[in-house]
């Protein structure tokens, strides 16, 4: 594996934002030729700080963001999620029940969840719906050894079919409609419970809102269970809040974060457009890797695992 050795603070103007994830690029147009030498200071950088914003990519449109996404690696798309602009581009409109004010990892209920997801400001409420991010990475490292050693064995069933409903406000039908689309085919994929990182090898905590049940255990203690690691995840040490301005663009590892779109601009529209670029199946500290349950073969566009 590519172990990040060093900062990659010379070839960007790079500032990190909280002690544990999250920088800032200032300076730099996003686009589909960037020089070779940028592009992969980006990556080190998003493996190093888990999160990169950019502000004001005015010129930045659905089409820009897409030959970017491209450039960065091989797009897939949602298969149920309302709002899919065409094969890959996502809008998420909270008018339409496109909400995301849960603690979450896209795509969970894959069995090859995506690797990045790239975020686009496109209507932004004057005061509200900051987006915050949590480091799954440094909540595995900061756990006490005993729970850490319970972790590296535990395996866990992710769903699409969740409560979506449990943290939504606004209109009933509009969140009705789209949960029913979001769950009109049901997928089931088990994972680790800890995860290594493709690239750097880091050890991370695969939870979140999809998170259905801990393997070979009841519904009752997997919640118990769930509860006690996703606090860890959770904890204001491991996060990072942004307050988006229409334009801004936002690139997270998807293999080692949550994030939670915070839901407190009442009436107010925000939209935001989401790339995903392809993963592969998590593999876990005894190189089992994760399995599809539902259905037995992914859609077009994404491959299944399997725990071999």
């Amino acid at each position: 594996m590519t172990k990040h050795a060093t900062p990659p603070q010379e070839a960007l103007d790079l500032t990190p934002l909280a002690g544990r994830i999250g920088a800032e690029i200032r300076g730099l147009s996003l686009a589909p030729g960037l020089d070779a030498t940028i592009l992969r200071a980006l990556r080190d950088a998003l493996t190093r700080y888990k999160v990169l914003f950019f502000r004001a990519q005015h010129h930045v449109d659905g089409t820009v963001q897409q030959d970017f996404s491209r450039a960065w690696g091989e797009p897939v798309g949602h298969p149920t999620a309302p709002g899919q602009k065409d094969e890959y581009l996502l809008e998420l409109s909270a008018a339409h029940g496109g909400k995301a004010n849960v603690w979450h990892t896209d795509m969970t209920f894959l069995s090859d969840y995506p690797s990045v997801s790239i975020l686009r400001a496109v209507d932004i409420p004057p005061v509200g719906g900051d987006t915050v991010w949590a480091n799954t990475a440094s909540a595995y490292a900061h756990l006490p050894p005993a729970l850490r050693r319970l972790a590296d064995e535990l395996w866990a069933v992710h769903s699409n079919d969740y409560d979506y409903s449990v943290n939504q406000t606004g209109s009933d039908q509009a969140v009705d409609a789209y949960h029913a689309a979001f769950v009109s085919s049901i997928f089931e994929a088990e994972h680790p419970l800890v995860r290594l990182h493709p690239l750097s090898g880091e050890k991370s905590l695969v939870l979140g809102g999809f998170f259905k049940k801990f393997s070979g255990l009841s519904q009752t203690e997997s919640r118990h269970l769930f509860d006690i690691f996703q606090a860890h995840v959770t904890r204001l040490e491991n996060t990072v809040r942004w307050r988006w301005n229409r334009g801004d663009v936002v690139i997270w590892d998807n293999q080692s974060t949550q994030h939670y779109a915070i839901d407190d601009y009442g009436d107010y529209p925000r939209v935001v457009q989401r790339m995903t670029l392809r993963g592969g199946p998590a593999t876990a500290v005894d190189g089992r890797r994760s399995r599809q349950i539902l259905p037995a073969t992914n859609p077009a566009g994404h491959a299944t695992g399997n725990a071999d």
